[in-house]
C-alpha cells in the first residue's frame, strides 16, 4: 500500500512512497561520483552536498516534475582522474554556466547540437567512462580482497534483479566501515564562504575541459531531457529553458564550494522508473542531501575504502558506457563514438572533442 500526502495548492508537488523510491533511483549515479570527487580533489563534500539539495528543491519545485540534477560527468570525472584540479573544475564549471546561460537565452541550443553531431558527444561519454574505469582500477588494486568482495556484492544483486540498487549497498557499506574506523561525527553546517576549496584556475586543461563538457550537456542534459520530459511526463519543457537552468545552477553553486551540475535524461528515466511523478521526489532528495551534508566529515570521507570507490567508479563507468553506445545505430556513428573514445582515454578529451568534430562535420559533407 501506497502512502501518499498530496499539497492541493501545489498541484506538482506529493510525498509518496513512488516519489522517494524514485528520488533513491537519481542518488545512485551522483553519490559514488561525490564520494570519489571529495576523496580524490580538494572539493569540500558537505559544501557540495548543499549545493545539491538546494537545487534539486529549486528546480522540482520550478518545473513541477522530478526533474533530474547530475553533476556534470565530463568535468567530474576528469577531476577525479586527475586531469582537473579543484580550481580548474571551479573554473570549467563557471565557464560551462556563463554560455550555458547565454545560448539558452538566444535560443542557440539547437544550432549548437546540430553543429557538433550526437556521436561526437556519445563519444565523449566514452571516453570518460574509460577514464573512470582506468581510475578504478588503480583503486581497486590498494585492497584487491575488499575489491572483490564489494564486486561480488554488486553482481550477486545483480543476478536477483537489484542492479541499480547494489550501488547504494556499497556505498552504504563502505560509509559503515568509515563510521567503525572514524565514530559517529557531529553534525556540522558547512562553512559559507566563498570558493572554501580553491579559487577558479583558469587553463588549457580547463578551456578544453569546458567545451567537452558543453558537448555533452546540450546534448543530454537540455535536448534529450527536454523530449523526455514530453515522453514521460506529457510536459512541454524547451530545451533553451533547461540550458538557462543549468547555467543559473552552476553559476550560483560553484562561488559556494559546488561542482558544476547539470540536468539529464539518465537521471529523469531513472526517476520515473523507480516511482516519482511530481517535484516531490525532488523535495525530499534535496532534504536529504541537506541532512548528509551536516555528517559528512573529511575523517568520515578519508576512512572509506578505496577498494570499494574503485567497485564504485567501475559500475558508474559501465553504465555511462551503455549510455553512449545505447542511440548508437549504424557503423560510421560507431566509428565516430569509439574513435573519440580511445582519443579521450590516450591524449584528452579537449583534443578528442575537436577532433571528433571535425571528422563529424568532414564525413557529413559526403552525404
Amino acid at each position: 500500500m501506497a502512502y501518499s500526502v498530496r499539497f492541493e495548492t501545489w498541484p506538482d508537488l506529493e510525498f509518496t512512497t513512488g516519489e522517494l523510491t524514485g528520488a533513491l533511483g537519481d542518488s545512485i549515479t551522483v553519490l559514488p561520483l561525490l564520494v570519489a570527487l571529495a576523496a580524490t580533489t580538494t572539493v569540500s563534500l558537505p559544501h557540495v552536498l548543499v549545493g545539491f539539495g538546494v537545487f534539486q528543491i529549486v528546480w522540482g519545485l520550478y518545473y513541477g516534475i522530478p526533474l533530474s540534477v547530475e553533476p556534470m560527468k565530463a568535468l567530474v570525472g576528469l577531476a577525479i582522474v586527475g586531469s582537473l584540479s579543484y580550481p580548474e573544475l571551479a573554473a570549467a564549471g563557471l565557464l560551462a554556466g556563463g554560455v550555458l546561460l547565454a545560448v539558452g537565452r538566444f535560443g542557440f541550443v539547437g544550432h549548437l547540437q546540430r553543429i557538433v553531431g550526437e556521436p561526437v558527444i556519445r563519444g565523449v561519454q566514452f571516453a570518460v567512462a574509460l577514464l573512470l574505469l582506468e581510475a578504478a582500477v588503480g583503486l581497486s588494486m590498494g585492497n584487491v580482497p575488499v575489491a572483490i568482495a564489494g564486486l561480488a556484492v554488486v553482481v550477486a544483486l545483480a543476478l536477483v534483479g537489484y542492479r541499480r540498487v547494489s550501488v547504494l549497498v556499497v556505498l552504504a557499506l563502505g560509509a559503515t566501515a568509515a563510521v567503525a574506523a572514524t565514530g559517529v561525527p557531529t553534525p556540522r553546517v558547512p562553512d559559507p564562504a566563498l570558493f572554501p576549496a580553491g579559487s577558479p584556475a583558469i587553463t588549457t586543461a580547463a578551456l578544453e575541459g569546458t567545451v567537452a563538457q558543453l558537448g555533452m550537456t546540450i546534448g543530454n542534459a537540455a535536448i534529450a531531457t527536454a523530449l523526455l520530459c514530453g515522453d514521460l511526463y506529457d510536459r512541454e519543457v524547451r530545451a533553451d529553458d533547461l540550458s538557462q537552468s543549468m547555467g543559473v545552477t552552476c553559476l550560483a553553486a560553484i562561488p559556494f564550494g559546488g561542482v558544476p551540475m547539470c540536468h539529464g535524461s539518465g537521471g529523469l528515466a531513472g526517476k520515473h522508473a523507480f516511482g516519482a511523478r511530481t517535484g516531490g521526489a525532488n523535495v525530499l532528495l534535496g532534504i536529504g542531501y541537506l541532512a548528509l551534508a551536516l555528517v559528512a566529515a573529511g575523517a568520515l570521507l578519508a576512512a572509506f575504502p578505496l577498494a570499494l570507490l574503485g567497485v564504485l567508479l567501475v559500475v558508474v563507468a559501465l553504465e555511462l558506457g551503455r549510455a553512449a553506445f545505447e542511440p548508437v545505430t549504424d557503423g560510421r556513428s560507431l566509428a565516430l563514438v569509439v574513435g573519440v573514445g580511445v582519443v579521450g582515454l590516450a591524449i584528452n578529451v579537449g583534443v578528442a572533442f575537436v577532433l571528433g568534430a571535425v571528422a563529424f562535420w568532414g564525413v557529413s559533407r559526403l552525404d
